[in-house]
């Protein structure tokens, strides 16, 4: 980041490696700066720069995760460095990576177990199923009673509770809880996208 005014100038230079980590990773910052290439009291404005583009990803604006950036050289000016300069540059490099690596919308996913009687568990199955869920299997409780068990996108369950009493006449019931994130099938990640992209336009 360079830039030269009527005073004194802007100039924060850095070297950044962003690589993807396991997934529920989060997000790591690593410093290997040797020799004094950037000052040490510019390198957290570096790593504030970075996760300022992170809190705000270029997929629909939804944080990045799952990541490390490694700062490993840059260099400074003896006048026009600051933090503000060097947090700029943070913040360039950080999205250039972004822009060129291949990023993918990811959505919490809920497991979600379904208790109902018997002869209702096909129509509840083909509900689920309905909703991109992934049945994972049934269990008997005896009485007549039957758990389904699926993993459920929570987008899919806004209207459930009113979706399930129409299937059951009030005769099943259900608990939901968090069980990780996955990927976002890609014609919904378009469609998000680009829904983001418009609500954006019509702010601005």
């Amino acid at each position: 980041h360079k830039k030269q005014t009527g005073g004194r100038g802007q100039f924060g230079d850095i070297w950044l490696r962003v690589e993807p980590l396991e997934r529920g990773a989060g997000y790591e910052f690593v410093d290997e700066v040797v020799g004094g290439s950037v000052p040490r009291n510019f390198i957290p404005a570096v790593e504030k720069g970075v996760a300022d583009v992170l809190a705000r990803g270029p997929l629909a604006g939804y944080p990045v995760v799952d990541v490390r950036a490694t700062l490993y050289d840059g260099s400074s000016h003896p006048v026009d460095s600051s933090e503000q300069a060097f947090r700029m540059a943070g913040q360039i490099g950080m999205r250039r990576a972004l822009e060129e690596g291949s990023l993918q919308l990811l959505e919490p996913i809920a497991l979600v177990e379904v208790t109902a009687p018997e002869n209702l568990t096909g129509d509840i199955i083909s509900d689920l199923n309905g909703k991109r869920g992934q049945i994972l299997g049934m269990d008997s409780l005896g009485g007549g009673l039957q758990v389904v068990r699926a993993r459920v996108p929570f987008a899919e369950l806004a209207a459930y509770a009113g979706d399930l009493r129409s299937i059951s006449q009030g005769r099943a019931s259900y608990t939901v809880e968090f069980s990780h994130y996955q990927e976002v099938p890609h014609d919904q990640e378009q469609r998000i996208v680009a829904e983001a992209k418009a609500a954006q336009e019509d702010k601005g």
